[in-house]
């Protein structure tokens, strides 16, 4: 049922030209009850949303503005799409009634020791961290509702944490030998001009990037330790892949004494059996990006490897939807007491 303008959330969309803002509003534009009001993008500051992305072009929205000139005092709501390390200090600064969804690292990372770390500086804005409620809706569910401040996770952190984390909850695998083969299109580096994003960087090749250093580690790590009470190390690689979507990830485990492959598919499927977005393929199938794309789906397939006591698992997501602005809306669903769903039903677009 269709909301009155009155009735509406009132969206502020923080980088909206990167290609996570521009998705949010490409899901929004199918919403009842979403009105955005402030879009911004301070290099393309004064152009129309369609100049920018004209597949956007039947909107009608707000022209886009710079960040320091944008008024957060009548909405309701701020999705900041923002580069890393630039969010902290302007989430601080907002009116304390406005609910906020960060789709950057800035607050994913409970321990701002450990985020400093990673990302090479300060933690900007440390007295807002500990009522940051990680943004995984599956498993934060209750938490999302009640938040002022939401950390989506990461595009990669998603699709592996779906994956493993009833896993190793369960005791299924040994925690201690986890090794995560990660793939991802080219979007997920941004929509910033750089050399090796070219055109001629990335075409016809694979490659892998932040060999045993990729900040979504610590994240990852995170998660999974809550899940096994220790903490925990995985070896994890990303590659990139020459594709625009999608999100593919194998990883190689031990299972935990007693257990078979047929055990961690029971686990999966238990677990995930009302969940609306994650869904076990059927035995012998298997999950592919083009199954996701477009979709705030999230695909699990389970596979007994040839390896005594191990087997392999694998999932896949839209990097841009489930990965990040899908999970965002999701998120925002829960915590505006709207059914979690809407504006996110829509179909894998196939082929």
């Amino acid at each position: 049922m269709s909301k009155t303008a009155k009735d509406k959330i009132r969206i502020g969309i923080l980088g909206a030209s990167g290609y996570t803002g521009a998705d949010l509003v490409r899901l929004l534009g199918n919403h009842d009850a979403a009105d955005i009001r402030v879009v911004t993008a301070n290099a393309h500051a004064g152009k129309a949303m369609a100049e920018v992305y004209p597949h956007l072009g039947g909107m009608n929205l707000p022209r886009l503005q710079k960040v320091e000139e944008a008024n957060w005092d009548d909405l309701d709501l701020i999705f900041c799409g923002l580069p890393h390390g630039t969010t902290q200090k302007i989430i601080a600064s907002l009116p304390s009634h406005v609910k906020v969804i960060d789709l950057s690292a800035d607050f994913r990372l409970r321990n701002v020791e450990t985020y400093a770390e990673w990302y090479g500086h300060e933690h900007f804005a440390p007295q807002l961290q500990p009522g940051a409620v990680y943004g995984l809706t599956e498993y934060y569910r209750d938490q999302i509702k009640d938040a002022r401040l939401v950390a989506c996770p990461g595009c990669y952190p998603t699709a592996v944490l779906m994956l493993l984390l009833p896993l190793v909850g369960g005791g299924l695998i040994e925690a201690d030998d986890i090794i995560i083969d990660a793939k991802s299109g080219v979007t997920g580096a941004g929509r910033s001009v750089k050399e090796q994003n070219l055109y001629s960087e990335v075409a016809d090749g694979m490659h892998p990037y932040g060999i045993a250093s990729h900040r979504h580690a610590p994240e990852i790590e995170q998660e999974l330790s809550v899940a096994a009470g220790r903490d925990l190390l995985v070896n994890f690689t990303p590659h990139l892949i020459p594709m625009n979507r999608g999100e593919f990830i194998t990883s190689y485990v031990r299972l935990a004494d007693g257990h078979t492959a047929a055990d961690l598919r029971k686990v999966l499927e238990e677990r995930y059996a009302d969940e609306p977005f994650v869904r076990v393929v059927p035995e012998g199938a298997v999950p592919a990006t083009r199954h996701v794309r477009g979709s705030n789906f999230c695909l699990l397939g389970v596979f007994e490897d040839r390896l005594p006591g191990r087997a392999i698992v694998v999932s896949t997501l839209d990097n841009l939807v489930k990965g990040s602005s899908g999970q965002a809306v999701q998120n925002m669903n829960l915590m505006f007491g709207l059914d979690e769903q809407m504006a996110l039903r829509q179909l894998p677009m196939f082929p």
